[in-house]
Formats: C-alpha cells, structure tokens, sequence
C-alpha cells in the first residue's frame, strides 16, 4: 500500500507539472551537443570567417571576415534573418565609423542590442589605443540607428599588452576577455572585469585563475546566460580546442574544464552561445567548410531520457520526483541550459514539455541490438564499432527480450569489436547495459582486452559483478560484487554505472550494489570488448545462453 500512494503521488506531481507547462509556461532542458553544421555559403566564404556573436533574439549575428568588400583587412560584417528557424541572409558591411583600414575582429553585442564591443587585432592597432591589441565599443540610441565611433575602453579593460576578445555577459556587468597583461600562468590568459551597474565604471580586471589557465594560451570566452557555464578555447592539448567550465553559482569556484566532444583534430574555438542556450557557435577549419575558418553551429538538445530506453516517458517523470529536493546533477535539468543546482518544479517543468518524445541519444556511443538473422557482423547502430562473431554463435531473430538476440553455447563462442572507450581516460562517466538470459557461474556478459571484465557472475553463487576497479600501486583494489543471481533462465538487464567516483551496479533497474567509499579512478585498457567472455577467452568464461541490446553510454543512467 505504502508504494502505490508514492506511485499515486508521483503520478499527480506528473499531471499537476504538465498542466502548467502544457498551459503555457515554457521550460528549458539540460544539454548535450549535436553533430556541428556549417552556416553555409550565405554566411562563411572562401576568406576566413570567424567570432560570431548573436542578439539576445536570436535575430542578429555580428562576425568579422576578410571577405572582399570590406575596408580592409578584416571588418566587422551583421547578418540577419525573420525568426530563428530561418536560415542566415546575405551579410552587410557594417561600415565606418566602426570598420576602418585596421583588423576589426572579436565582436559582443550587448542584451539590448546597443553596445557592441570588437577589438582591433594584430599590427597595426586603431589608432587611439593603449597598445597593441585594444578593445573598443561603438554604440547606438536604438537598434535602427546606426553604430556610433568606436570608442577604446581604457584603464584598466586595455593595457599596454594585447586585450582582445571581448565577451559582455547577458546583464552586461561583467566582461571577459583575453590579455597578455601581467599576473597571469603564461601565454594569453582569461580575465574577467565586473561593475554594479551598467552606468559604472569597470573593476580591476581579475584573472580566472589557474584552475582554467595555463602555461598555454587560453582565449575566447563565452559565458552562458546565467553566468555559471564559460566556454573558452585553449591548446593544451595538440590543437585549439573548445573546453567548458561550470560553477554552482556566481560566488563559487570554477570547476576543472572538460573538452566538448564536437571537438576534432582540425581544431576549433568558441565564439557565441545563443541566448536561449539552444546553440553554441564556433570557428574550425574541419572539413566541409568553403575556405580557411568557417563559423559553425552545433545544436545543444536535452538529455532527459534518464534510463536510457529511447523515450522521455513516465519511467523517467517518477526517476526524477524520486530525488525531488537533492542535489544529484543528473536530474538538475531546469532551468535550461544549466540548471540551478537543485532538484525542483523546474526541471518537472522541462520533463513534461517532452514526455512521451522518441528521442535520437548522442550518448549512446556503443548499441548492439542483435537483430540480425544471418552473417558474422553484429552492427553497431550508434557508431562504427561493428562485432565480429567468433565460433559460431546462432542468431535468434525472434527469441529477444527486444526484437532478435545472439545465443552463445559457451564453449568457444563469443562477439569481438573494435575500441570503444578505456575506463581510466575517455569520458568521465560511462554507463553499460544488456539484457541477458541463461549463463552459469564464473562466465562473462562483457569484457576488455588487456582489461578487466565489465559485467560478469562470481564464479560460486553466480551473482552479478564487476571486476573494473582502481589500482592501488602495491595493492589491487576489489571487484564489487553483489547478491542479486542472474543466471536462473529469466531475461534480466544488467547494468555497470561509472559516475566518475563510484561504480554502480544494476538489475532490471534495481540498484543491487555499489561503492560505499568513492574511488579516485579505474584501470583501463586502449582495446576493444568481447561480449560474451573473459579478457583471456579461457574456458568458463564462455556465456551460455542469449544476449541481447547491449549498450553503452558516456553518461550515467538509472534504469
């Protein structure tokens, strides 16, 4: 009785959410990023095109080009389009007084549309400035008039050194911006300058500090709309690359920056974030652009299916009333795109605007459904990641717990693939599923060569296990093991959950055990999965039995 009033409860907290967000009140979701798309010819051309910023609508995009028709060398050009899900039109040239003979580059437009900062860019500077590099503002009366003679910002936003790429945030009281001033870890740094209102003078510009700067360079800050998410660019690593960092609230620190996943060999650098925090913009020479640097944008979409089953439905509505009033980030959807720390009626909010939504998981990185009737691949349909089947295993077309399944004698037969992820490096979270049906003690759902075997039965009761564990340097830490038996002829989902310091382990989305002291990390291994066996294919380890639609995500679920 007690559990069906919680159901009851939870099922009336669904309703009562829905009737307000479907009566009228728009909710915001978490994010993950989207396969980048090129703006296209109307926008990038053969010269390069770069920093975009866009208005508070959406309406409006600044950037500078050294496109021809321009004053020289690089100018600052706007381009315009009726609402948001119309493409870009044909760029202008904003002109003088703003554009000039010099380097216009790096603009930011102001919440209201009337204050746009640039900075002049490489030698020789606009005249009028402190030295090198400088960053300027031009404004207007309204956003029909025009733009007003640049003016330098001055001591202390300017120095004698290099200022440049300004970002002003959405209240317009704090300015990022790059600079080679004094003070910093080397190279460019990030700094950030604030003032109380928009009539007051700007503060002594303050470095980010050495949790987000380097030795390297660090350039090209976009700051979300409620302060707390900073995108920037950087190259610690071989390549610019787009790093993002996040902060609970204004007052607290920034945490370690993690590289974004659109990022690629070619490079990249961060430029604009919508407001709505629906699309970040960026500027990379990958391929498929028209000539040097394009401006490309990747969708930023919401991350709501919490159990991983391809539908934001009710299963994810009561996961989420579940751990109302916590701080667990994974349910901090609300307000989009960040969240606010907290558990509440804003990210129910978010859920209910997309309940009962099919939606397409950029997370899910491995997913081999099994559905084949006949070959030796095992297609992968979330990424290259095919399986080679090795000794014979039969397919089942119509005996899986979802659609066919592969069955394996456990003898010698098993699934072999490519790399996927190695637990010490790759991402920071990761999450693995299958559903399986038979097995004995001892033998192996999946594991890793050169690893350790991700999800197997002890070799005694045939309880689910994991033997993915940290290495201690003398010692050898322990597998976590659980009491739940798995192996009595019934369909189970398994499941193994690295939430980045603690393993988790799950059945038929029962959490049967996990880590009572957090972990500092995992051992890993640069190899590929056997699905169905042991690292060292020894006998007994073998699986006996059907194995369907395992998947694997670089996020955390809870089934």
């Amino acid at each position: 009785m007690k559990r069906l009033n919680g159901y009851r409860i939870r099922l009336l907290l669904v309703v009562f959410v829905a009737a307000i967000v479907f009566g009228g009140r728009k909710a915001r979701a978490d994010f993950t990023f989207g396969e980048p798309t090129n703006l296209g010819p109307m926008v990038n051309s053969s010269s390069w095109d770069v920093m975009p910023t866009i208005s508070s609508d959406g309406l409006t995009m600044y950037f500078a080009s050294w496109r021809a028709g321009g004053y020289g060398n690089a100018d600052l050009w706007v381009s315009t389009r009726p609402t948001t899900e119309d493409k870009w039109g044909e760029p202008e040239n904003l002109g003088p007084p703003v554009n000039s003979s010099v380097y216009e580059n790096c603009p930011s437009i102001s919440a209201d549309g009337l204050t746009l900062y640039f900075s002049d860019y490489y030698s020789p500077p606009r005249p009028g400035g402190l030295g090198g590099c400088d960053i300027w503002k031009t404004t207007r009366a309204t956003t029909g008039d025009d733009w007003g003679e640049p003016v330098n910002l001055g001591s202390p936003i300017n120095s004698v050194t290099d200022d440049t790429y300004p970002c002003i945030s959405l209240d317009g009281l704090s300015l990022y911006f790059t600079s080679y001033r004094s003070g910093g870890y080397g190279n460019p740094d990030l700094w950030v300058s604030t003032r109380a209102a928009i009539d007051d003078p700007w503060s002594e510009p303050v470095n980010l500090g050495q949790t987000i700067n380097t030795s390297n360079w660090e350039s090209g800050a976009v700051i979300s709309a409620d302060g707390c998410v900073l995108f920037f660019g950087s190259d610690r690593g071989d390549d610019w690359n787009i790093w993002m960092t996040k902060r609970a609230s204004m007052q607290d620190d920034w945490t370690d920056p993690v590289l974004l996943p659109i990022n690629t060999e070619y490079g990249a650098l961060s430029s604009a974030l919508s407001a709505d925090g629906r699309a970040l913009y960026f500027l990379s020479l990958r391929p498929g652009g028209l000539g040097g640097y394009d401006i490309w944008q990747s969708p930023i979409t919401p991350i709501i299916d919490f159990n991983g089953d391809g539908i934001v439905d009710c299963s994810d509505m009561c996961i989420m009333i579940d751990h109302w009033g916590t701080d667990n980030s994974l349910y901090d959807i609300g307000p989009m795109p960040w969240g606010d720390g907290v558990f509440d009626i804003e990210d129910l909010k978010v859920m209910a605007e997309h309940l009962f939504e099919e939606v397409d998981d950029p997370t899910l990185i491995a997913h081999w459904q099994f559905d084949e009737a006949q070959g030796d691949i095992a297609y992968n349909d979330a990424s290259d990641c095919d399986g080679i089947l090795i000794g014979g295993p039969a397919w089942q077309p119509d005996s899986g717990m979802i659609g066919g399944a592969i069955l394996l004698d456990g003898i010698d037969d098993y699934v072999s693939t490519e790399f996927v992820l190695n637990p010490t490096y790759t991402y920071s979270q990761f999450s693995v599923f299958a559903w399986i049906k038979g097995g004995a003690p001892g033998q192996v759902v999946l594991s890793q060569m050169g690893g350790e075997s991700w999800l197997c039965m002890d070799s005694v009761e045939g309880y689910l296990m994991t033997e993915l564990k940290k290495d201690l340097g003398r010692f050898e830490g322990d597998p976590l093991s659980s009491e739940a038996f798995i192996n009595d002829g019934n369909w189970h989902r398994i499941g193994f959950v690295w939430d980045g310091s603690c393993r988790h382990l799950y059945v038929d989305g029962v959490e049967v055990a996990n880590d009572a002291e957090p972990l500092s990390g995992l051992n890993g291994a640069f190899s590929g999965l056997y699905i169905g066996t042991g690292i060292n294919c020894e006998a007994g380890t073998f699986f006996s039995g059907l194995i369907d639609d395992v998947r694997i995500y670089n996020r955390v679920i809870e089934p």
